[in-house]
């Protein structure tokens, strides 16, 4: 799976994001997970995206979006801060790093929302996400990721 990851990732395979959404999916659903009133994919700087040239976790969400019909909602947050990547920090460093990093444009027009992501680490980034979404009225935020790493 890390291989996969990293090719969604940073290699521009599309395809194989795709491939990880759809086993992310069949995770889902094998254990019932109550679905959602909104997908947020984790946002990404724009000058990261502007740099990778697409949002790994967008392309992630966008089939599950479609094939669980929940709505898709890139525009209430966004990343504020452009952060050092997480990868090769340690646990303190990451959520240092990332605290502050994001906000909300306007609150979500929902009460249970999924942040979607890649890889969840440590959790720093989707605890930090979490926070601002609670901050903005969200009463419920689940994290789904295709990898989990130790």
């Amino acid at each position: 799976m890390p291989t996969l990851v990293s090719a969604a990732k940073f290699r521009g395979r599309l395809n194989v994001a795709r491939l990880l959404s759809e086993c992310l999916l069949l995770s889902l659903r094998e254990r019932m997970v109550p679905l959602p009133e909104l997908l947020i994919p984790v946002p990404l700087h724009p000058r990261r995206l502007s740099e990778r040239g697409y949002n790994q976790a967008l392309e992630v969400a966008r089939p599950l979006g479609r094939t669980l019909r929940v709505r898709l909602d890139t525009a209430s947050c966004i990343r504020v801060q452009a952060t050092a990547p997480q990868a090769g920090l340690e646990k303190e460093a990451r959520k240092r790093n990332i605290r502050g990093a994001f906000q909300t444009i306007r609150p979500p027009s929902a009460r249970h929302v999924a942040l979607v992501d890649d890889v969840v680490t440590t959790g720093s980034t989707v605890s930090e996400l979490t926070k601002v979404l609670k901050q903005a009225g969200v009463e419920r935020v689940d994290v789904w990721a295709v990898a989990r790493t130790v």
